[in-house]
Order: structure tokens, then sequence, then C-alpha cells
């Protein structure tokens, strides 16, 4: 068996070595040289460069170097923790830990350990963050499984929450999405004023067709009936005030502004599921609202079928112009929330831009995960529900350690 530590010790013991025998400073010397302390570890300028280009071969979202000083702060805690309780990975364990992570991108440890090389990235820098993950879940499992298994009265919550559904409620509104950019906030945000006084539906139709941005513009901002389950969790009591007719007051969103008018509310006879997660794809076009953005936009569009094709697309451009995420509704971007809630699976919508309007962006619904308990069994439940108490203690305890820790960056 190899302890967490070894790896470390003969790597730190190497650099020592190395930088004893080297009189002047040069490049290789800044590379390892200290870069972070955390308690009596220390991470290297060489390591975060490392990490940092493994998150990009990734397209992990985020700033690659944040992410990876903050990730390499993390492992360390995590390994001092997994040391002082005698944890420790085998080889075969770890290796069994690469062939996973590899198979996530449909190829084998071999391969993907090529293709890291290809790009500058070390099979150690693989090995490490492979290992920190197998000791980090085997101390979160023997720390904290006592407390996160779930009571029987949790599980019965579960269940019925999920069978429940969130509301039975469906509105009919339409919308509209004004672009804003600096140089436009003051007419836009006076405009928008404007139309929150409407109380006609022809006339906030024609307002439609003349200023939004969205899709339903052609159709004069006229959405089709949705549950108001499917809204941003904050957009749901706005409306449910509305009154038919009525439209609420402008809602800022990052660099656009909208507004809605409800032109009926009912009820279904099918409760609506609870929706745990809304997985997405962006795609960022330069070019803003601009003829030759949305054409390019509308070709984009009509070459794929799933938000997997758009890695197609998105092939030998910079990882940061293709984003995919899987976030609960309640932590959305609020301008992403409204897009997302008018699209079904695989639909399309380039109503939002970023960068002040430089920058269109293709937004594509993936699909919606149910939350647990909408048609799983009650085991299925349980360990849904341990794998939840398990992240939430393990994410806390973290928190915890680095507030106590020692970090010092150079």
């Amino acid at each position: 068996m190899i302890a967490l530590t070894r790896p470390y010790r003969r790597f730190y013991g190497a650099v020592a070595l190395a930088l004893s025998l080297v009189g002047t400073l040069s490049s290789a010397q800044w590379l390892f040289s200290p870069a972070i302390k955390v308690n009596d570890s220390v991470i290297t300028q060489f390591e975060i460069n490392q990490r940092a280009q493994f998150l990009r071969l990734l397209r992990a979202p985020g700033n690659p170097e944040t992410t990876a000083r903050q990730q390499l702060i993390e492992d360390r805690l995590k390994a001092e923790v997994a040391i002082g309780a005698d944890i420790v990975a085998t080889p075969d364990q770890v290796r069994a830990g690469m062939d996973e992570f590899a198979q996530r991108a449909n190829l084998t440890r071999e391969e993907f350990v090529s293709a890291l090389a290809d790009n500058g990235i070390q099979f150690e820098t693989f090995r490490d963050f492979a290992e920190i993950g197998i000791v980090w879940r085997e101390f979160v499992r023997r720390r904290f499984l006592g407390q996160a298994r779930p009571s029987e009265a949790q599980i019965d919550r579960a269940i019925g929450g999920g069978n429940a559904g969130s509301s039975s409620i469906r509105v009919l509104l339409s919308e509209i999405v004004i672009p804003v950019t600096p140089q436009t906030q003051e007419q836009v945000q006076a405009e928008a004023e404007r139309i929150s006084q409407i109380r006609s539906i022809s006339a906030f139709s024609a307002e439609a067709e003349q200023f939004s941005a969205a899709e339903t513009r052609t159709r004069g901002g006229r959405m089709d009936w949705m549950p108001v389950s499917d809204l941003p969790p904050n957009l749901q009591p706005v409306i449910l005030e509305l009154s038919p007719g009525e439209v609420t007051a402008p809602l800022v969103l990052p660099q656009a502004v909208a507004l809605f008018q409800l032109r009926d509310i009912g009820e279904t006879a099918v409760s609506a599921p609870t929706i745990a997660a809304i997985e997405y794809a962006t795609y960022y076009i330069p070019g803003g609202r601009t003829s030759e953005a949305l054409s390019r936009a509308a070709q984009i569009q009509a070459r794929i079928d799933t938000c997997d094709d758009l890695y197609g697309i998105a092939q030998g451009q910079p990882p940061e112009v293709l984003d995919r995420e899987a976030l609960p509704p309640s932590e959305l971007p609020q301008d992403f929330a409204v897009e997302l809630a008018k699209l079904d699976d695989n639909e399309v919508s380039t109503a939002l831009t970023r960068n002040n309007g430089q920058t269109l962006v293709f937004l594509m619904m993936c699909g919606r995960m149910a939350a647990i308990g909408d048609g799983t069994s009650r085991e299925d439940v349980a360990n849904a529900l341990t794998q939840q108490n398990l992240r939430t203690l393990a994410d806390g305890y973290l928190q915890q350690l680095q507030a106590e820790a020692l970090i010092v960056e150079q």
C-alpha cells in the first residue's frame, strides 16, 4: 500500500535537491518555488500551472488559475486529515479511479494520459488528482456516514414531496426582453417603465414586436402555457400576484431588462414534478446581436440536435467558448432561468448577451432532472439523501478546515 504522503515526499525531496545544486535563480527554480503554504505543506507554481492546464482541458467553468489555487489548497487540507486518519490508497485503487475518470470522456486510462501529455500535463498531475479524490471520499465516509443516513421520516417527506410536485398552477404569459448596454441603459430603463404601465394585451404585444430580443417577439411576445414551477423561484410570487392584463415591474437581468404580462392563469389536472436540477449548455458567439452573430447562431442550431453536438461545434476553439452545467433552479443566473423556463429539451434561446452586449449567448436546454422520489424506490431515495447529506457535511467540514488553517500565498 502507498501512503498518500509518499508522492509528495518524493516530489518535494527531488525539488529540494535540485534547488540545492543550483546557485542562481532560474525559471525552473521559480516554477518549483513555494507559491502557497498550507499549514506545513507547500504548493508550487508548477503544480498550479499543471492543475490550471488540466482544468482548461476539462473545460471547467471559471478562471482556471483561480480555481487551480483553490483546489490545491483544499487538496492539501484533505491530504492532511486523511494522513491523520491513516487512510491510504493502493495502486489498484488509484488506477481504478483514473480509469473511472477517463471513461467519462469515453477514453481508456492510457488514451486519457496520452491526451494529457499532448497538452503538457504530466502523468503525476492526473495520478495525484485521482488519489486525493479516493482518500477524501473514504475519509468522509468514515467520519460522516453515521450522521448522513436519513431517518424514516425524512425518507417519507422526500417521497411525498417528490410525488406531490411543487405546483399544479399554470400561467399564460407574454414577455419582452430588451438587451442593455452601458450606452443604452437609461433609455431602456425609461422604455421598460413605460411598458410596465400597459394593461392591454394587444398593446403589450405591439411593444414586444418592436423592442423584444426574445424569439417570441414574432408572436407579439406570447408564450405557451407553462407550470408556474418552471419559472425562477423568485419570479413565481411576482407572477402570481398579477391579475390578467397586468405587467410586472421591469426585472433587471445581466445585460437585459425583462417584463412579463399575465394573460391567463389556471390549474392542471396533474401536479408538476419537482425539479432538482436543470442541465444547460452555453456557446458564446462574438458580435452580440449583430446580423452576422445571429446568422451564425441559426447555422449552428440547424446543425445540431442535442447539447452533446455543441462539443463538435466548439472543437479547436478556446475552452471558454462552451460551458455546460447542471444547477438547482434557485442557483441559475436570473436571465438564464427565465429563458430556460421557456425551453423544452434541446431547444435554444439566443435572446441573451454577455460582455456588455458584445457576445451572443447560444443557450441550449439539455434536460430537467426530477427530484428524488419521482418514480424511485424507497432504497433509492434513502441512498440519494445519504449522498446529499454526505456532500453537505463534507463541504462544511472542508470550509472549517480552511478557516482554521494557516494559508500564506507568496
